[in-house]
């Protein structure tokens, strides 16, 4: 016998995956081959919300396929802070925080920060032109059906693009939904980063 989802869970989680089909600001999906005609995507304000840690969800279960095929479990980061962020090709202010997520990647790499990217409902071909052409070194994982960005439910995304802040435990510490910005990101995963 499966589970029963309580009637709010289920309409939370509807309302979340409506929030990120409807994600992204100023872009239509069908300008760019995904999508069907007169898609328009609201991007979210870089609105952003920490989470005490006994309020903190965790979601080290995650799991999927790389862009390059290899298949990958965010466990593997498991007693690291790990920044993890919802974006598309297709989605004009992920191009936008492009170069500030490197940034602050290259930047943190070397203090045990990961980042891990979340390619929403996108194609790979457009997805891998998109790290080429913003020189993007971390990973992503490829979710052309949407069921990756399905397991962060609990604490979902809810716009593309999105940023997850993880503690060392697995567990969401901040979410900012919208674009960021060095100014917001930085001192975030420097926050998460400083916690014992």
């Amino acid at each position: 016998m499966s589970p029963r989802i309580s009637p709010l869970r289920a309409a939370a989680t509807v309302a979340a995956l409506c929030g990120l089909l409807a994600g992204c600001a100023g872009t239509s999906a069908s300008e760019n081959g995904t999508g069907g005609d007169g898609n328009r995507f609201i991007s979210g304000d870089g609105n952003i919300t920490e989470f005490k840690p006994a309020d903190r969800t965790d979601v080290q279960g995650v799991s999927g396929g790389l862009l390059d095929g290899e298949p990958f479990k965010l466990s593997e980061f498991q007693g690291k802070v790990v920044v993890v962020n919802f974006w598309a090709s297709w989605c004009a202010p992920c191009r936008g925080e492009a170069p500030t997520l490197q940034h602050v990647y290259t930047e943190k790499k070397d203090e045990g920060v990961e980042f891990l990217g979340v390619n929403f409902k996108d194609s790979k071909a457009n997805a891998e032109a998109f790290e080429r052409k913003f020189k993007v070194t971390y990973p992503s994982l490829f979710d052309a059906d949407g069921q990756v960005t399905l397991a962060f439910r609990e604490v979902p995304p809810s716009a593309i693009p999105s940023t997850l802040v993880l503690d060392r435990q697995g567990r969401i510490a901040a979410r900012i939904v919208g674009a960021t910005t060095y100014s917001k990101l930085t001192p975030l995963v420097d926050k998460v980063s400083a916690e014992k």
